[in-house]
């Protein structure tokens, strides 16, 4: 199988976990996840089949929506509910005094990464060292906060509705919100509702999912390569070409059937109209370059 599969994570599995049990499902090896979510969190986690791993890194830098619940009062090593309890602190702050702490976070922010996360230093992912009772120094990320919206203020509760860049801690951000208002707060719950263009009502559990295969109709729910990138014209190469297209190489006007013009980029359709990469043009060479090859079967 080639494409996207929408699952939807459930809590207690890694998304290792998730592609583990896929490729049992489905006896395919050639499975990619488009990046990690925590065991606890649950919500849209997209699949990459086959020829589609290679979107894995490009869907990870897509931008993500979440929905996230947090106590205020309560500090932990891990930021949310589920580590040790560091402090607690009485909470005497308004609605008005959290609506503007929310706030305060949206647009561009310096956020400092969890001990407890996957991200790398000097070779180590931090979570490796936080386990080992090590604490250390992390340099702050630029991340963009495009909106927060408030849906539930029940002091010390809160529920919030985020849309963020990729590399965004959600518990980061509890955890800041908590120490502007200086009461400190942990997250309680964590669901991603969106990544990319990707959301939650396309998303299906691992159990349904191994129902779909049993049926015989999930590749019915499997979303092609090529409907990630239909934002760009595209472009068919003439049956000479087809050759050319396989092996990657550049491509020149002339090689492209009546009707190519110059983009920045376009999808690459061979003589048959079935699409098999993402080129760019090259001003300076005056052709076509290959950004990312999905070949398939079928020239």
């Amino acid at each position: 199988m080639d494409g996207i599969l929408i699952v939807y994570k459930e809590k207690g599995y890694t998304s290792h976990d998730v592609v583990a049990k896929l490729r049992g499902i489905l006896h395919q090896r050639k499975i990619g996840h488009t990046g990690t979510l925590d065991p606890q969190a649950e919500g849209v986690l997209p699949v990459c089949l086959g020829a589609a791993t290679k979107l894995c890194d490009m869907l990870a830098d897509r931008s993500k929506e979440y929905r996230a619940g947090i106590r205020l009062g309560m500090e932990t090593d891990t930021q949310d509910i589920f580590g040790q309890v560091l402090r607690e602190k009485n909470v005497s702050v308004t609605e008005q005094q959290i609506r503007e702490a929310v706030n305060f976070f949206v647009g561009t922010y310096d956020q400092i990464p969890p001990m407890y996360s996957a991200k790398k230093v000097n070779g180590k992912k931090l979570y490796e060292l936080a386990r080992q009772g090590k604490e250390i120094e992390r340099k702050p990320c630029t991340v963009q906060i495009h909106s927060i919206h408030i849906n539930e203020i029940e002091i010390p509760n809160l529920n919030l509705s985020v849309a963020c860049s990729k590399g965004t801690y959600i518990r980061t951000l509890c955890h800041d919100i908590g120490k502007k208002l200086g009461c400190g707060a942990c997250m309680t719950s964590l669901l991603r509702t969106k990544v990319g263009m990707f959301s939650l009502e396309q998303a299906f559990t691992l159990s349904q999912i191994e129902e779909k295969q049993a049926e015989g109709i999930l590749k019915s729910y499997i979303i092609p390569v090529e409907d990630v990138f239909l934002q760009y014209p595209a472009i068919i190469v003439k049956p000479e070409a087809n050759r050319l297209l396989i092996n990657g190489n550049r491509l020149e006007i002339r090689d492209l059937q009546e009707g190519a013009q110059p983009l920045e980029m376009v999808r690459v359709l061979d003589s048959n109209g079935q699409f098999q990469a993402l080129y760019g043009w090259d001003k300076e060479k005056n052709d076509f370059k290959p950004i990312k090859m999905f070949l398939r079967s079928g020239i």
